[in-house]
């Protein structure tokens, strides 16, 4: 079986060599603390965000995938995320990887300068550079996976993301990777997705909730974040129920014509839900 992971992290490690060359550490982290100065921010909670949210849906947006191809090649990250948040997303997940996702760096900084939501910056990290590239974006919080790190590297990335004020979502897959959550991250995400394969099932998430939740109660306050595979409402009132208080969602909306339409009535059939819902 093909590993489309592997493939992928091989493709990051050139990009992030290329970009070196072309901008510097040292003046990408110039440009980070000159921006900062200039205009003191402090960044939004995502973590906060779900907890307090009815829905919890970070509505994500992408171009492509490597499973699917192209699902929205012309999609404009403006309109679509200003459509997100008039919707009613929580937050939102913007994809940066450009050649296996078709998005752009760019991409998250438009998306910033449109919208007042978390902005979860979606990329395989594996690099401090990458985390100043997301500070001087504007994102609020960065993805860190764990089958694409040691623990110290994920240890050590998450420190660094949070000097620079970013929130970390650590995705994880299977009962393996429980060894990465610490007290030190703010989301646990299972991704219901195998990165190896592709091959997605929703019910990841209801086989690992138990030991999930379990791990988290022992590390401390995180989160918890299911992601990938969620195409109906109901789904997510099932999620809800096993701990989860975060949904990650991309193709479900992205496909449609109007993806911030898609997310309005998705929204709606979970308050509807809730509001039909015999009392206990």
């Amino acid at each position: 079986m093909k590993d489309i992971l592997s493939e992928i992290i091989a493709h990051k490690r050139t990009e992030i060599a290329r970009q070196k060359q072309a901008m510097p550490t040292e003046e990408l982290q110039r440009l980070v603390e000159n921006a900062l100065q200039a205009s003191p921010s402090t960044p939004r909670s995502m973590s906060r965000a779900l907890a307090a949210s009815r829905s919890g849906i970070i509505a994500e947006f992408k171009r492509r995938s490597p499973s699917k191809g192209w699902i929205h090649p012309k999609a404009d990250v403006r309109s679509i995320t200003t459509a997100y948040e008039q919707g009613g997303a929580t937050a939102l997940s913007i994809l940066t990887d450009e050649t296996f996702f078709g998005g752009t760096w760019a991409d998250l900084r438009m998306a910033r300068s449109s919208i007042g939501l978390p902005i979860l910056r979606k990329d395989f990290i594996i690099d401090p550079y990458q985390l100043w590239q997301t500070r001087l974006a504007g994102a609020d919080a960065v993805l860190l996976i764990a089958a694409c790190l040691t623990k110290d590297d994920c240890r050590a990335l998450t420190d660094e993301a949070h000097a620079l004020g970013l929130e970390v979502l650590l995705e994880i897959h299977s009962n393996d990777e429980l060894s990465y959550v610490t007290p030190h991250v703010d989301m646990v995400g299972i991704n219901n997705r195998n990165l190896g394969s592709f091959h997605t099932d929703v019910q990841n998430s209801f086989r690992l909730a138990e030991d999930i939740n379990r791990e988290i109660k022992k590390a401390g306050n995180a989160v918890l974040v299911s992601e990938s595979g969620i195409s109906h409402p109901d789904t997510i009132c099932q999620l809800r129920k096993a701990g989860y208080r975060g949904f990650l969602i991309g193709e479900t909306f992205m496909k449609a014509s109007a993806p911030g339409d898609k997310l309005h009535s998705f929204i709606l059939q979970i308050n509807n839900h809730y509001e039909t819902e015999p009392a206990h």
